[in-house]
């Protein structure tokens, strides 16, 4: 005869079961919804709504898919470890340093961009203007440093309270805004800048690197991975749809490169509470593949903490690239290569992997091939405009 578990104590068990599900797939929401979603509308105002809407549902089917096959990746490997780790054992030396570059282009590119779109919200929120960003930046970063202390807790904390901040601001503007839309916003387009979303729109809908901490998060009850997975990749394709939609519809061609710049205000919180998310989740994973993947310890506080801040005074002091231009660059380069080891490394665990995954993706070559050249044609686009 079994022992009788109190109702009292069966509830609880079920809350916390609950709540660790839904920081699961938030931890993914918010690594994805960062710096990217404050420069859709943007990209989505030069070539026109619904042809960035095009690419919006064509890339989040793709990353889904590539989001799943990463997962089976970390379910077929006993061992803890983050991207490069998972390269080295299914790839190879080789897969291993193209991992390790594709992911470290993918994380700095991005924690670059978000000091940079947090130091102008902050300085426009503050004082109407961008004069003061780089001290804004500065304290920003600063915090960031204060957060990391509190490791996976801290972790759960921010991407519960912060995605939760993004999901209600984003519907609180679909309601006050919607009546201010003006459809014709909507139906412009121009097909000379059919490719220019591309790449801003991969950076917006990238989280690889947080997949990994979903695992360990979810431990004990793997089997809802994948239901984490696509509830966490599904929710920023929803709310970058209704985003662009408001800023085109209202403010037509009139938007700034940092989208919520534009309309100022509380809508300004909205690109501080994206960024403060995923800059937290993405600095986490640098921190893991240094001491999981290279057993580098002792460099997590230069490399993971120091170098992001240095690599923003040296694009800020000789104007390397503004906010757009990192976005979209990093989603190509970054996105498209890890998107390719990630299908090859989801074949190989299939024979190499030591523990049976609670769900399995089916993957072959001609699937590899046709998702390549996707991502081999952003990279070609992205370079065309960024050198134009």
């Amino acid at each position: 005869m079994g022992v009788r578990i109190p109702p009292s104590l069966l509830k609880k068990r079920k809350m916390d079961f609950h709540k660790r599900f839904w920081a699961t797939a938030f931890t993914l929401t918010g690594t994805i919804i960062g710096a990217g979603i404050l420069g859709l509308p943007y990209v989505f105002s030069k070539s026109g709504f619904f042809l960035g809407f095009f690419w919006l549902v064509v890339l989040g089917i793709v990353m889904v898919f590539v989001n799943l096959c990463l997962g089976e990746v970390t379910l077929r490997t006993k061992k803890v470890m983050h991207l490069p780790g998972f390269a080295e054992k299914y790839l190879g030396k080789k897969g291993k340093i193209l991992m390790l570059f594709a992911v470290a282009f993918g994380i700095y590119s991005a924690l670059l961009a978000y000091l940079i779109g947090e130091g102008q919200s902050f300085s426009k929120l503050f004082f109407g203007t961008l004069d003061y960003s780089i001290y804004f930046a500065v304290a920003f970063w600063l915090g960031m440093v204060f957060l990391m202390r509190e490791g996976l807790r801290g972790l759960k904390k921010v991407e519960i309270y912060g995605v939760l901040i993004i999901i209600v601001i984003i519907f609180g503007m679909l309601f006050w805004f919607f009546p201010d839309v003006n459809l014709k916003n909507i139906h412009y387009y121009d097909f000379s800048n059919f490719f220019l979303p591309f790449g801003v729109i991969l950076f917006a809908l990238l989280g690889f690197t947080s997949i990994p901490e979903m695992r360990m998060m979810i431990k004990g009850n793997e089997k809802l991975l994948k239901k984490a997975i696509i509830l966490g990749s599904v929710i920023p394709v929803i709310l970058y749809f209704i985003f662009s939609f408001i800023f085109i519809g209202v403010l037509g061609k009139n938007i700034s490169e940092v989208a919520t710049v534009s309309f100022g205000g509380i809508i300004t919180l909205l690109g501080i509470a994206t960024m403060l998310t995923s800059y937290f989740v993405l600095s986490f994973a640098l921190k893991d593949i240094f001491v999981y993947d290279l057993n580098m310890k002792g460099l997590v506080f230069p490399f993971v903490f120091i170098a992001p801040l240095l690599l923003y005074f040296i694009v800020l002091f000789f104007n390397l690239a503004d906010f757009v231009k990192v976005l979209g660059v990093g989603g190509v380069v970054s996105g498209g290569l890890t998107g390719i080891l990630i299908l090859i490394m989801n074949k190989k665990s299939k024979i190499k992997g030591n523990r049976k995954p609670e769900f399995s993706i089916p993957v072959n070559w001609p699937v590899i091939v046709v998702l390549s050249v996707i991502f081999l044609l952003g990279v070609a686009a992205e370079l065309f405009y960024f050198l134009s």
